[in-house]
C-alpha cells in the first residue's frame, strides 16, 4: 500500500512538472505578444 502511494505521488509531482513546464511556455508566449502588440501601438503612434 504504501508503495503504491509513493508511485502515484512520484508520478503526480512529474507530470505537475510537465504542467508547470507548458504553463510557463504559454505564459511567456502571452506576454510577449502582448508585449509586441503594445511596442507596435507605441511606433505606429
Amino acid at each position: 500500500m504504501t508503495e503504491t502511494l509513493t508511485i502515484g505521488y512520484r508520478g503526480l509531482v512529474v507530470l505537475f512538472g510537465l504542467n508547470s513546464d507548458r504553463l510557463l511556455y504559454i505564459a511567456t508566449v502571452a506576454v510577449a505578444l502582448g508585449a509586441g502588440a503594445a511596442l507596435g501601438r507605441v511606433l505606429t503612434g
